[in-house]
């Protein structure tokens, strides 16, 4: 969703800038891997690294694998990052080019998808209930509702199940190298539009500078290429 479908990692850098700047640390380039693209606890966890505090972030649970449980955002460094994030989402969120488009053309040739999400459940339904309010999503996944979020494999298993398809069935269109990593290791079909943070190449993944170029063609060939790849 976000860099995605949605131009809001930008807010999240801002975002994670004015909570690193009540811990004293200035936000900079070499945060870019453990902020872009990274659950909220990640990056939690990477502030209260570098800017010396001494506690843990809270770790998600869960009854059982196949009852997870809410992350808990029970550290406050945590739950500054996803008031301040929710805070700018609120105000507006603009569509990623090409997005509006291609969402209309999956609708018109009756593909089903979801939407696949490390951001929290409030950020996730402000952002559907905003800027995607009229798309017709078969459901939404945030960061709550899986045991681990991206670049675990978790949430494209818990979408690819929700489908009933197998995930080699499936393709995820991603933009950051955790959600290319969860796609990947749940055995999905991936398309990268770079956004904020490069993407290394690799023959499973295909790429498009934007989501202006993306069709039903090239999501094809995601698919063919993850299925090949199991038979070599």
């Amino acid at each position: 969703m976000d860099g995605t479908l949605v131009d809001t990692e930008g807010l999240w850098w801002e975002a994670t800038a004015e909570v690193a700047a009540g811990l004293g640390h200035v936000l900079g380039d070499a945060d870019g891997p453990e902020v872009v693209g990274r659950a909220v606890e990640d990056t939690a966890a990477h502030l209260i690294r570098v800017a010396g505090a001494r506690a843990p972030v809270t770790q998600p649970v869960a009854d059982s694998a196949a009852h997870p449980v809410a992350h808990p955002v029970a550290h406050p460094v945590a739950a500054a990052l996803t008031s301040a994030f929710f805070r700018r989402v609120e105000q507006g969120a603009p569509l990623r080019p090409g997005a509006r488009r291609l969402l209309a053309s999956l609708e018109r040739h009756r593909v089903p998808f979801a939407l696949v999400s490390a951001s929290p459940r409030v950020v996730v339904d402000s952002v559907v209930g905003g800027a995607l309010a009229d798309v017709p999503f078969a459901f939404t996944l945030s960061a709550d509702d899986t045991v681990r979020t991206k670049p675990h494999p978790d949430p494209y298993q818990a979408a690819a199940d929700r489908f009933g398809a197998a995930p080699a069935a499936c393709v995820a269109v991603e933009d950051s190298p955790d959600g290319t990593a969860s796609a990947e290791a749940a055995g999905c079909g991936v398309l990268v539009v770079p956004s904020a943070l490069p993407v290394p190449p690799s023959p499973a993944r295909v790429f498009a500078a934007s989501l202006e170029e993306v069709d039903l063609g090239m999501l094809r060939a995601a698919v063919r290429i993850v299925k090949s790849s199991r038979l070599a």
